[in-house]
């Protein structure tokens, strides 16, 4: 086996993703084989890896930051790096993704109990992702201080307990209360986990780091707990792709720029990633709209993005008065691009016959193009290669997607994977539906595509941009953490 450290955080969103990236490509400049794992995360963000040895079925579904570790590493992601993915649906249930696959759907409350029948899918999990490995670094989920879900737990103490894997825990000083986090951490944790715990480290500092050696000392009498460094806000962080819906609150409108392209907030938006590329153009602004706002009237383009829930999305889409926009918006000669949720919103109906996504059964799009989409059980789940038609530029990117459309305007398609027709464009050529996630992400299309809305000089290399941002990162982890100390720690 592998030597491995995890990460654990003292809430929810405290950086543990970008530290563990960021420790990844640290390790592999050091020339270490390094991986990461995640038992369980909950995301609607989600990538397609490998399957080991199922060479037949496409691939299977893991979080995308566990995507973007697995970059950071130099290797192909696979879908035991996340063997436990929650891809939430309603506010109170989740589909459950095992090994890459469909696995049920639970309620919170279903889900504790759940979670005692995939421990051995996780240690199966962990015994692949280890092998001809030289260190693993694990990322943990929420809290190990939620202890009162630690009965059932699989994504914190439960599972470094299990694995024996020591834990450095992270306090997050820009919400506040850091000191306190740790130290109550400390306090509340049973001796069994407590002693997983070699160390701590303190993320998102602003300002004269010196200022905090009293809160060091501090946490030290209260806990014990060696302190591995302070991290700086990481400003290259911002040009990672993001995994968790929670950063969406924070997003706000840049700088006026060429281009402002507006994007609605569905309540159950997947795979936004999707905007990233956009968002690293120079020239253009990425606007993410909140329920309850407008779309502006000043977008050149609106992007529908995924949905985990397209009918439940489309209603609430109405309720904000967004099709109004969108209708002023097409009114206005705005373009429009939907991609798989938001494709499937742009058609004329939306029927779910076997009640897949919940008890609304159908729903009427939004009729900008003249399709409509039948929910089907079989999940499409692959990575691709494929060609835009209107471009005629090659694109790369993945399905994930329940769901068959049909229709007119598909005889028009946005692009063709495998030798298969995709999407559907409308006959002005201005709406743009596709199942592909990633299209951005191709530079030659995505400058083409910009050029087509007047704007000059699109078609940087985002793919080297993300990598740029890991080196940047581990650059600072080093500087400001004892990383040496971190991965003697390991075992």
């Amino acid at each position: 086996m592998a030597r491995a450290i995890m990460l654990q955080g003292t809430g929810s969103d405290v950086g543990k993703t970008v530290l563990v990236a960021g420790l990844c490509r640290a390790a592999k400049k050091r020339g270490l084989k390094v991986r990461p794992f995640k038992p369980q995360n909950m995301s609607n963000n989600a990538a397609v890896a490998d399957i080991p040895g199922d060479n037949n079925h496409g691939g299977g579904e893991i979080g995308r930051a566990q995507w973007l570790q697995a970059m950071a590493c130099g290797v192909a992601p696979s879908v035991h790096m996340n063997p436990v993915l929650l891809k939430p649906q309603t506010d109170v249930g989740a589909q459950v993704i095992v090994q890459g696959k469909v696995f049920g759907e639970a309620r919170a409350r279903d889900y504790q109990v759940m979670k005692g029948q995939l421990m051995d899918a996780v240690l199966d999990s962990w015994d692949k992702v280890g092998e001809g490995a030289d260190l693993v670094i694990v990322e943990g989920a929420g809290s190990p201080a939620e202890i009162n879900l630690r009965s059932h737990d699989i994504a914190n103490m439960g599972f470094a307990t299990r694995a024996d894997v020591p834990v450095v825990l992270v306090g997050d000083i820009d919400r506040g209360g850091v000191i306190a986090s740790v130290a109550g951490t400390h306090l509340i944790l049973p001796e069994e986990d407590r002693r997983m715990i070699v160390g701590y480290l303190i993320n998102k500092f602003r300002g004269d780091v010196s200022l905090f050696d009293d809160g060091i000392r501090s946490i030290e009498t209260f806990t014990g707990w060696r302190c591995f460094g302070v991290v700086p806000w990481l400003k290259a962080a911002a040009r990672l792709p993001s995994e968790d819906s929670v950063v969406l609150e924070r997003l706000a409108s840049g700088e006026a720029r060429a281009l402002r392209v507006a994007v609605p907030m569905l309540g159950r938006i997947a795979n936004f990633d999707d905007l990233d590329p956009l968002k690293a153009e120079p020239q253009v602004e990425v606007v993410f709209v909140p329920p309850g706002k407008p779309l502006p009237q000043d977008a050149g383009l609106v992007v529908i993005p995924g949905s985990k829930s397209t009918i439940g999305d489309l209603i609430k889409f109405r309720e904000n008065g967004w099709d109004r926009d969108l209708l002023a918006h097409r009114k206005r000669g705005g373009h429009v691009v939907g991609i798989c949720g938001g494709f499937q919103m742009l058609g004329h109906m939306v029927r779910d016959p076997d009640g897949i996504e919940g008890s609304i059964t159908e729903a009427e799009g939004l009729g900008l193009l003249d399709v409509e989409t039948v929910m089907e059980p079989e999940k499409t789940v692959r990575n691709v290669s494929a060609r835009s038609v209107p471009f005629d530029l090659p694109l790369e990117g993945y399905e994930i997607h329940l769901g068959r459309t049909t229709g007119p305007d598909t005889l028009r398609p946005s692009a063709v994977i495998n030798g298969v027709d995709d999407g559907a464009v409308s006959a002005d050529g201005k709406v743009i539906g596709t199942y592909m996630h990633g299209l951005f992400g191709a530079d030659g299309f995505r400058g083409k595509f910009l050029e087509s809305l007047g704007i000059k000089g699109g078609g940087i290399d985002y793919r080297a941009e993300v990598e740029r941002a890991l080196d940047e990162v581990a650059t600072e982890l080093e500087t400001h953490l004892d990383c040496d100390a971190i991965f003697a720690l390991a075992r």
